[in-house]
């Protein structure tokens, strides 16, 4: 899928148009929507459950079943349409040569595809709880906006075709305006698909390909949200665990008046609090973390759950040492990674999304050019990943990585490392304070690096040398004044 987004007076934004690639990086001064857009893409991955082919795919075939088991409780006349109904899906389905499109599905499914995605209350709501906001308002242009009015929209492609699209405009009132549309057209088998080479006997055929079809195209894919303030959440979850439990009684949720977390924070705090590995990750996935330890870390992130009801411990088992240490006695990189480790471990899949706030934090120079590589790995196992940041030296070794997928196009390589990063795979976003978010494009020479990198790199320079030879020269001019 091909997935587009654009935006205009959203948040700092003034506009925006981006796709999303394996590798998406945000770039750009503070307080310019970096973390805003990212916010907004999780927003769409929870509510759509990832973005598949179109909306809500991953019902077709759970509906469908509930559509024949139930039909005898339908009125004669509507039984026997609907019979006729599936017979002509099965069918289009047997037609040598001919694409099945949207439009062949169901009545019911494509009109209740429609309905759902234009809903005028749902993805509001799932913006409201991302961004922790009693209003869908507060969040137009609060920065030199023009006009009152934001609008968000989503498109997904598959090659030349358009699947389908979906906009939110906001207004000053809160009540935004929903519209979408799904492509009749869209094609869902290709006559030369493997799976069109069945003969489809009987409905329950049908049923069976809408399943098979949900388990390899159109499951729910999952996002998980790193946010910037991983590591002092690490570091305090002992402290957040038993405010959790003291807070748990009336009187004391009464008395109190906290502020509430972003939907991106709160979705991160539950699944580490609750944390349970689930196994499913690829072997490659697995390795990633592995390395992760190994090249980074030096030593083990391990759970500790005394109980099944207790609430998890995480630890770090530093490499030849015979005892652990909690993440509050650890270094801020180890708790800065950990939560990424336990992740790939055992929950992140191929094809889910992984959203990383400030992939560098508390990380040496050295060390943010291997956490390209841990990138880059990532991609080649599949998973789809965006990054905010600021690093030079992150943003350097992505250009080094995509430079080694071309010496590999030309049947060479440096052999220093296995990791690489294909140049269409890679999409940098460079963000500016009161200005369209604009794209940059790899350059052989220059890489991914924003101009203002280069310009205060080269500031930086300038200013060293002019006081370097102005203590040259007063240390000269001392030593004739002695003379």
């Amino acid at each position: 899928m091909d997935i587009h987004i654009d935006v205009k007076n959203f948040g700092p934004i003034e506009k925006a148009k981006i796709d999303l690639r394996p590798l998406t990086v945000f770039v750009g001064e503070s307080n310019t929507g970096k973390t805003y857009l990212a916010a907004l893409i999780y927003a769409f991955h929870k509510y759509f459950g990832g973005i598949p082919q179109f909306p809500w795919a991953d019902f077709v075939g759970s509906y469908f079943s509930f559509l024949h088991r139930s039909r005898d409780g339908y009125p004669q006349n509507q039984q026997v349409a609907l019979e006729q109904e599936m017979l002509e899906v099965l069918e289009k389905l047997n037609t040598p040569k001919r694409p099945f499109k949207f439009s062949d599905l169901l009545q019911q499914i494509s009109t209740q595809s429609e309905s759902m995605l234009t809903h005028q209350e749902g993805f509001p709501d799932e913006l409201k709880r991302c961004f922790d906001l009693e209003s869908v308002s507060k969040l137009i242009r609060f920065t030199g906006s023009q006009d009152n009015e934001m609008n968000v929209s989503l498109s997904v492609h598959d090659g030349d075709q358009t699947c389908w699209d979906f906009k939110a405009r906001v207004s000053g009132s809160d009540n935004p305006t929903i519209t979408g549309h799904i492509n009749p057209d869209m094609i869902l088998l290709a006559p030369n698909d493997a799976m069109r080479k069945t003969e489809f006997h009987e409905i329950s055929d049908v049923e069976r390909l809408f399943r098979i079809l949900h388990a390899r195209r159109w499951r729910t894919r999952n996002s998980y949200y790193l946010p910037a303030a991983r590591s002092g959440i690490m570091q305090s979850l002992g402290v957040i665990k038993i405010s959790l439990i003291k807070r748990t009684t009336r009187m004391s949720l009464d008395r109190l008046e906290v502020s509430t977390f972003s939907g991106m924070i709160a979705d991160f705090l539950e699944w580490v609090i609750s944390y349970t590995e689930i196994g499913t990750s690829s072997s490659s996935i697995r390795s990633v973390a592995e390395q992760l330890e190994a090249e980074l870390l030096e030593g083990k992130i391990e759970v500790k759950r005394p109980t099944s009801e207790a609430y998890p411990e995480f630890l770090y088992r530093p490499d030849q040492a015979e005892g652990v240490l909690r993440m509050s006695h650890s270094a801020a990189m180890v708790s800065e990674l950990a939560p990424l480790v336990y992740l790939l471990q055992g929950i992140v899949e191929p094809g889910d999304l992984l959203i990383i706030e400030e992939p560098e934090s508390h990380l040496h120079p050295g060390a943010q050019t291997k956490i390209a590589q841990t990138l880059a790995r990532l991609v080649r196992a599949g998973v789809r990943v965006l990054i905010t940041t600021h690093s030079n030296y992150l943003l350097q070794q992505i250009g080094n990585l995509i430079r080694e997928s071309e010496l590999r196009k030309q049947g060479e390589s440096t052999n220093e490392s296995a990791d690489y990063l294909k140049k269409e795979e890679v999409g940098a976003w460079w963000f500016h304070k009161n200005k369209p978010v604009t794209e940059l494009p790899f350059d052989l020479v220059e890489g991914i690096e924003p101009e203002d990198h280069l310009d205060i790199a080269e500031d930086l320079y300038n200013q060293s040398a002019g006081l370097q030879n102005r203590i040259v020269q007063t240390k000269a001019s001392d030593a004739v004044e002695s003379e």
